[in-house]
């Protein structure tokens, strides 16, 4: 494990690497069917090379990765972030499916996405909604998954026992999830999506100075046509508001247990996310994480950590790679 010495040199390389322009991904749009799902991708890197799935969050795309994807790419490794359902090109295959995305049905997209790409063994690495993926996915499939990268640490949720409620200020900072729990926030979310996530991307992660550019770079994937009611419907399932797809239901009684993840992981964490503050290390995370090999807590960044730290976050996922070997 780094040192707290090694770990502020590894952030200031990576703000170096900032300052001096690190090259962005070259990509290309790719397209792969599962049963219920279209998924487009981005992909780069060897095609031979050991896969790793990186995963983004709300209300985010694969741009999130693009300065995190060339240092695994050079480092021989290859890698594919796909759109979540409800993002970007993404689309169900059946106009007649529920847009429903619980958390079960992002962390089963995760491994379908797998399948479809004829995957025996990946890493996994992702943030907001992603992490939650890459948890249930490191749980439920342990031996698919090699190592994970999980920014925000454990996050599997217990569906069907609603949570205590949290200080003022912490149910202040979800504000949005009690709105999209009302039709006033369905309709509000339908007309003014971009201007409510770029509110939430300057309030979770305070310090991150983005540009238009950054950001309208993104907007296009929240015109999905299934982004509303994909996200109307992860908000209100979470708060027993709506129901679960029937084919979930064992897969949430699972999750509920609140499963170890047995591979090796790394926790990244914001120290300035807006959503929450880290919380002090507790003896439960280690519980939950047996294979634990860091616990991170990244000085400058919010929410957005691949995106405000990106160079932390390719060498914590070269690192758990190594570990795993």
């Amino acid at each position: 494990m780094h040192t707290r010495r090694t770990f502020l040199k590894m952030i200031g390389l990576a703000t170096a690497r900032q300052v001096l322009g690190q090259t962005t991904a070259t990509t290309s749009t790719k397209f792969v069917d599962t049963s219920q799902l279209r998924i487009a991708y981005e992909e780069n890197g060897a095609a031979q090379g050991v896969p790793i799935i990186l995963l983004h969050g709300f209300p985010d795309d694969v741009h999130a990765w693009d300065q995190v994807t060339p240092p695994l790419a050079k480092a021989g490794y290859r890698t594919l972030v796909p759109y979540l359902r409800g993002y970007g090109p993404t689309r169900f295959r059946d106009p007649a499916s529920p847009r429903m995305a619980e958390q079960a049905a992002i962390g089963q997209d995760v491994i379908d996405f797998a399948d479809a790409l004829g995957l025996r063994r990946f890493a996994v690495a992702g943030f907001d909604w992603g992490g939650r993926a890459a948890c249930i996915a490191a749980a439920l499939h342990e031996e698919r998954v090699r190592a994970a990268v999980l920014i925000g640490g454990y996050s599997i949720q217990d569906v069907f026992t609603l949570p205590q409620p949290a200080a003022p200020s912490s149910e202040r900072a979800i504000w949005y999830q009690y709105y999209f729990n009302t039709e006033r926030g369905r309709a509000g979310l339908r007309q003014n999506r971009r201007a409510i996530c770029r509110f939430l991307w300057e309030t979770w992660s305070p310090t991150w100075h983005f540009s238009d550019e950054t950001f309208n770079r993104t907007a296009p994937s929240f015109d999905n046509p299934d982004f509303v009611d994909v996200v109307i419907h992860s908000y209100r399932h979470r708060m027993n508001n709506a129901p679960g797809e029937p084919r979930f239901l064992e897969m949430e009684r699972q999750l509920a247990r609140r499963p170890k993840i047995n591979v090796p992981v790394i926790t990244l964490y914001g120290a300035d996310d807006g959503i929450a503050r880290p919380a002090a290390e507790s003896p439960v995370e280690r519980t939950q994480l047996p294979s634990l090999i860091a616990r991170r807590v990244i000085p400058g960044a919010g929410h957005f950590v691949p995106r405000e730290k990106p160079d932390v976050v390719s060498m914590a996922i070269l690192e758990a790679l190594t570990a795993s070997k």
